[in-house]
C-alpha cells in the first residue's frame, strides 16, 4: 500500500471539509415555500379558543419560508388600520401551522404610524409542519 504524502492528505481532507461545510451551510439556506394573499379558509379546531391579541393590525399578505431544520420564517406586509400611532408586538399575530395548532412569533416589537403598510420578517422558531398562514384578529 503506497503512503500518501503529507501535501495529498491536506488537499484530501481540505476539499472533505469544504464539502462537508458546504452541506452544512446549505441546509441552513431559507427558502420561499409560498406566497399568499388574501384569505385563507382552513377548519382546524380551536377548543380552547386560541387567538391573538385584538389589534388595529391587517394581515396583507405573507411570504412563506423556511430551512431542511424545520425553522420557520415569513415576511408579513401589514397595514395600521388606527388613525393614529401603534406598536405591533408578537401577542398580535399567530401562525396556524398544518397541525392546527396556533403558535407566535418571537419576541418583536415593530413601530408603525398612521394608516402604514410595513413588511417585517418573523421567525416561528424550529417546527415539524409548515406554516399555513398568518393572521391578526382586528376589533
Amino acid at each position: 500500500m503506497k503512503k500518501l504524502s503529507n501535501h495529498a492528505l491536506v488537499v484530501l481532507l481540505t476539499g472533505y471539509l469544504s464539502i462537508h461545510c458546504q452541506a452544512s451551510a446549505n441546509d441552513e439556506i431559507i427558502n420561499v415555500e409560498r406566497s399568499v394573499s388574501g384569505n385563507f379558509n382552513s377548519s382546524f379546531p380551536n377548543p380552547d379558543n386560541i387567538q391573538p391579541d385584538i389589534s388595529d393590525f391587517k394581515v396583507i399578505n405573507t411570504v412563506l419560508m423556511s430551512n431542511e431544520q424545520g425553522e420557520r420564517w415569513a415576511v408579513v406586509t401589514l397595514q395600521n388600520t388606527a388613525r393614529g400611532q401603534r406598536t405591533l408586538n408578537q401577542n398580535q399575530l399567530m401562525a396556524l401551522i398544518s397541525s392546527g395548532e396556533r403558535i407566535v412569533p418571537e419576541r418583536f416589537k415593530e413601530l408603525f404610524s398612521s394608516n402604514e403598510t410595513l413588511s417585517i420578517t418573523l421567525h416561528f422558531g424550529q417546527q415539524k409542519f409548515p406554516i399555513l398562514e398568518i393572521f391578526s384578529r382586528t376589533m
